[in-house]
């Protein structure tokens, strides 16, 4: 494994070249497919139809920081591995119409939403974003592409659903957690890309490989 420039970290997994991106994502450039797991779109205006003051804007940030992407890494097919929408509060017109606006900015971009526990009670994508809705695992190339994560027989899976996170720990205690990707023997969980999602801790394991992002960069955590 490398910097892959950018601040992008290079591995090789299944066999396939793959850039681990600062933007939480991941880049496969030989397929031209960039994954993304967990956007959950809405989800601030989830928390304020309950009463939450919390800040706006979130989803106008997570569609301006996938348009950097698409752009960047001259993607062709996008893969959402779970939680595209947060809720059913979520779909309120002011985010669809956004939504309908992305899609024309990238009408010629194939998109796939592997279905996670969050689409279920949030209802499928509108059919005027076409967007293919497939179920876990789907297999595309040497890739399982899930949302929750697990092992498959045959291929090396990506997923998200976790919103991983891990430690850094310096002199006496001092500490931070940053988001991350995680691989562990055949499978390797993305962090969130939504702007407000949380995380969640993962413990250091045998076998276990953190790959924390910060500075606009992904490395190896020793």
């Amino acid at each position: 494994m490398s910097n892959g420039g950018g601040g992008a970290c290079e591995v090789q997994w299944a066999g396939e070249r793959l850039l681990l991106l600062p933007e939480r994502a991941i880049s496969w450039p030989a397929a031209g497919v960039l994954f993304v797991a967990d956007l959950h779109l809405g989800k601030a205006a989830t928390f304020r139809a309950l009463g939450q003051p919390v800040p706006g804007g979130t989803t106008a940030q997570n569609l301006a920081r996938l348009d950097a992407l698409l752009a960047a890494h001259a993607v062709r097919h996008l893969v959402v591995l779970g939680d595209f929408l947060h809720a059913a509060q979520a779909r309120t017109p002011a985010l669809l119409a956004a939504l309908e606006d992305w899609r024309e900015r990238h009408a010629g971009l194939a998109c796939t939403l592997v279905r996670g526990n969050h689409d279920s009670r949030a209802g499928d994508p509108p059919p005027g974003l076409r967007i293919d809705i497939v179920t876990e695992p789907w297999l595309v190339g040497p890739f399982a592409c899930c949302h929750h994560p697990q092992q498959h027989p045959t291929h090396f899976v990506l997923a998200g659903h976790l919103h991983p996170v891990c430690g850094l720990h310096g002199s006496g205690r001092d500490s931070m957690r940053l988001p991350c990707f995680v691989q562990e023997r055949a499978q390797a969980v993305l962090p969130a890309f939504g702007e407000f999602t949380g995380g969640w801790y993962v413990e250091r394991a045998e076998g276990r490989r953190f790959y924390p992002i910060g500075d606009d960069a992904v490395w190896t955590l020793p």
